[in-house]
């Protein structure tokens, strides 16, 4: 499972990489670009804190923390005895996410957002988000499965 987790990284580091670089060039200067009209728009904008722009303007402190959450995943992943393609997958996705993050900003000093919701106020996000919060659904997926096969272990 392995090779599922480090795969998956993977692919989420190049998407969230692509898509930003697409979007560097495609919506600079442009304001906000529909993307699924009343749904989902595009605008542009610079993240130097966390999640929710929290802890703003401490990227490079930010960036280090991406990379121990990285190194700690890795490691996790390489120790952990056999995982579920459920936990394979959502580690894939963690650790892609984090890279993808902690690559803008290490290069760029700040995370590259340009995805918007358009009926709710939330913050604007980039794909690397997208992938840390899928990995959160697969853990939980993960942790129900786990738990469901205790029950149906146990005498009844």
């Amino acid at each position: 499972m392995k090779r599922l987790t480090y795969a998956t990284a993977l692919l989420v580091v190049a998407l969230d990489q692509l898509s930003k670089t697409w979007a560097l060039t495609a919506l600079a200067g442009r304001g906000v670009e529909p993307l699924l009209p009343g749904v989902l728009q595009q605008r542009l904008v610079f993240n130097t804190g966390a999640a929710f722009s929290m802890l703003e303007g401490n990227s490079l402190s930010l960036g280090v923390v991406s990379a121990a959450v990285a190194l700690g995943l890795v490691l996790w992943i390489q120790t952990a005895s056999a995982s579920s393609r459920w936990q394979s997958l959502g580690l894939g996705l963690l650790l892609g996410g984090a890279v993808g993050n902690g690559i803008d900003r290490f290069r760029l000093g700040s995370v590259v957002d340009f995805l918007e919701f358009v009926p709710i106020q939330f913050p604007v996000f980039n794909g690397a988000d997208v992938a840390i919060n899928l990995a959160v659904l697969c853990l939980l997926i993960d942790v129900a499965q786990r738990r469901d096969s205790r029950h149906d272990r146990r005498p009844h």
